[in-house]
């Protein structure tokens, strides 16, 4: 008998949660498709080329809702069941709140590690995908940047022609060893500019001890001893804006090339602060189960759901937006960018452990 009720409770959950996916992905269809059509409303695409982009990049979007995904789908299988007297007789059959409390979030949580495992690669390949077939229609595809092992390397178009840059990793923002060749409209050389450093926090960079090498009429050399300024479409915080993107990241590939990603410039606090986010995913699905059954067994008179999809509709609001505050601390300083992507997690469980005690009494 305790198999065939575990086995109920399991594939009752999971159904529910497969309906709540199915509600949130059609959602996420209608409302990115309206952006998709926008970007290539002018382009020579087919109509079904915003739709395809869409689905790409919706499964992804998923993920990182999925703590409330997983507690909306809690809360509506635990109403159902309570509604129907379903709880009740688990309840005569020896299920005590803390014990389907834990059945469902030890689901949730092993659930996590199968998104991170398995379904979490499949979404970076899609999304890898989405970013790269978008860059091919963008405007800005002349502008172009790259951090290699060779450092950084950049080309954009000027007044006068082309330039391209290259320095070592930029890890601040006072690059090193930089190089500067501008080009004319034909890709001729017209000068050469060396720098031992360039302070490049604004879009007017700064160089520092300049040799520059004209090619026009001959090769004539010059050294500059104080400071010589150049303007550019980047500056630090868009080369770093443009490295944010972990999406296109699985969490194995974070992981096993953790080191590889900080030699090729990426910064060292955005790698942790998205390695901790997606370590947390499954303890943040217990703990949002553990919420919802706080919140849904703690009596068996049947009652008006209405009154529940408001009290989780409020609950998920908070709890997003505390997240977007502990990240926002994060990005401040006043706590480290790791620490950020847990705080939610452990708050939310010091609340829920709360809520386990009153529920286990009744």
């Amino acid at each position: 008998m305790s198999k065939i009720l575990l086995k109920y409770l399991l594939t009752n959950f999971f159904i529910t949660i497969t309906k709540v996916l199915l509600i949130f992905f059609c959602f996420g269809l209608i409302l990115n498709l309206f952006e998709e059509i926008e970007f290539f409303k002018n382009l020579n695409t087919s109509i079904f080329y915003p739709l395809g982009m869409t689905t790409l990049f919706v499964p992804n979007m998923m993920i990182k809702l999925l703590p409330f995904i997983i507690f909306i789908s809690a809360m509506w299988f635990l109403l159902h069941l309570r509604n129907s007297t379903d709880l009740l007789s688990l309840k005569i059959f020896g299920y005590s709140n803390i014990k389907i409390l834990f059945v469902l979030g030890f689901s949730s949580f092993i659930f996590g590690w199968v998104i991170l495992f398995a379904i979490n690669p499949i979404t970076s390949v899609m999304v890898k995908y989405y970013e790269k077939t978008k860059s091919n229609y963008s405007k800005d595809i002349d502008h172009l940047i790259s951090i290699n092992k060779n450092g950084l390397w950049i080309k954009e178009n000027t007044e006068e022609g082309h330039r391209i840059i290259t320095s070592d990793q930029t890890k601040t923002h006072i690059l090193n060893n930089i190089l500067i060749f501008n080009f004319d409209e034909n890709y001729n050389i017209i000068e050469k500019i060396s720098s031992k450093t360039a302070d490049i926090s604004k879009n007017e960079w700064v160089l520092k001890n300049v040799i520059i090498k004209e090619f026009s009429d001959g090769v004539k050399s010059k050294q500059l001893k104080g400071s010589y300024l150049i303007n550019s479409t980047y500056n630090y915080e868009k080369i770093q804006n443009l490295f944010k993107n972990f999406d296109t990241m699985s969490f194995l590939e974070l992981m096993l090339n953790y080191k590889d990603l900080q030699e090729r410039g990426y910064n060292k606090s955005l790698l942790d602060q998205n390695l901790n986010s997606m370590l947390s995913l499954p303890f943040f699905l217990f703990i949002m189960t553990a919420l919802a059954s706080i919140l849904t067994m703690n009596t068996l008179k049947k009652s008006n759901n209405f009154t529940f999809i408001i009290t989780g509709l409020i609950v998920c609001v908070i709890i997003f937006y505390f997240k977007d505050l502990s990240l926002a601390l994060g990005q401040t300083n006043r706590i480290s960018l790791s620490l950020a992507s847990w705080v939610p997690v452990v708050v939310v469980g010091l609340f829920s452990s709360i809520g386990v005690l009153q529920i286990n009494e009744k």
